[in-house]
């Protein structure tokens, strides 16, 4: 997307914040992943977003729209075949991409957290729950012994544990998934962050446990005005929890706008087909005869994009134009960017 993306409302408030001023200000941020035998891949391709204190922004798209590169990017935590082509990630008055690596370990667990995909790959089998939570709190904050058990006992509580003392004592192993993850978040909350990054955070869990992990989410956004990014595939897991939606496709930004606009008129061809589908999906859950609907084609080769837009090949309302140049970001309503010829040339 050309440039960086207005903001609507949001729910929770700025507090004091000026009208202009946010939290996390992407702009244009190109991250390319190389290796010896093959061409380069672009994963993301001038990705600008914003976002608010104490606002939930939705991240959605299919594998390999760039979601997961965009969420190790601002945690710097992009694998060694990666390298940033280009943009600015600045988290108050701070560009995070500049930062010395003292300042990003700081940076990390204290005012930004990851809530990981799978947190039995994550947690360490060998120590005991209280004791990895205990060291994020020993990292970042100067608690004596007594004070660090006190705030693991509450990071525990509020992930909804109500007998918190024998989860701090329990391996991971001993916990169920759903319980794992809730750990996970206690763990990423335990410092009170300013903004969390939640990558497909209910991947591995069942619809009943994935309700309780939003629900979950959302109480601690209330309780500490923390900013959340939520990554997912899964247009259904944003429905009601999210302020705005940010919809991804072959690494760019291709529409934003808030969760009802998303959901009761979707405007990029590719958000409209990614509603339908998951429309028909939660219809599929009361009877077995409905067939799902698919989006024909195959997402482009991130090697070597065409020049027009890069949905073109898939999308059933294409025009000539598409094929030619991709589309700058149009605003056909206010504060709701979109890539697509259908809203101007």
């Amino acid at each position: 997307m050309d440039g960086p993306n207005p903001i609507g409302p949001n729910p929770i408030g700025p507090g004091n914040d000026a009208p202009n001023q946010y939290f996390l200000d992407i702009h244009d941020l190109a991250v390319t992943y190389s290796s010896r035998n093959s061409p380069p891949i672009n994963a993301l391709d001038g990705v600008s977003l914003q976002l608010r204190t104490g606002e939930i922004l939705g991240i959605l798209g299919e594998s390999g729209s760039g979601k997961s590169t965009l969420a190790a990017a601002l945690l710097r935590s992009l694998p060694s075949h990666a390298t940033r082509t280009g943009g600015s990630v600045f988290v108050g008055n701070r560009d995070l991409l500049q930062l010395s690596a003292r300042d990003l370990r700081s940076l990390r667990g204290r005012e930004i957290s990851l809530i990981p995909q799978d947190p039995a790959l994550s947690l360490n089998p060998v120590l005991t729950v209280g004791s990895q939570i205990a060291e994020v709190l020993r990292a970042h904050l100067s608690l004596r012994v007594p004070q660090r058990r006190e705030r693991v006992l509450l990071s525990l509580r509020e992930v909804g544990f109500d007998r918190p003392q024998e989860i701090y004592s329990a391996y991971p192993h001993q916990l169920s998934g759903g319980q794992r993850q809730r750990v996970a978040i206690a763990q990423a909350v335990a410092c009170r962050p300013s903004l969390l990054i939640a990558d497909e955070p209910t991947s591995k869990l069942d619809a009943t446990l994935q309700a309780e992990i939003v629900e979950l989410l959302q109480r601690i956004r209330q309780l500490h005005r923390t900013a959340i990014l939520l990554i997912t595939h899964e247009p259904s897991l944003l429905a009601g929890f999210a302020d705005r939606i940010a919809v991804m496709y072959a690494g760019r930004i291709v529409e934003v706008a808030t969760c009802a606009q998303i959901f009761s008129r979707p405007l990029h061809p590719y958000t409209a087909a990614l509603v339908r589908i998951a429309g028909s999906s939660m219809l599929q859950a009361s009877t077995t005869r409905v067939r799902l609907p698919a989006i024909d084609g195959d997402p482009p080769n991130p090697t070597a994009f065409p020049p027009g837009c890069r949905f073109e090949p898939r999308c059933a309302e294409r025009m000539e134009i598409c094929s030619r140049r991709y589309p700058t970001s149009f605003l056909p309503e206010p504060s709701r960017p979109v890539d697509c010829f259908k809203y101007g040339e």
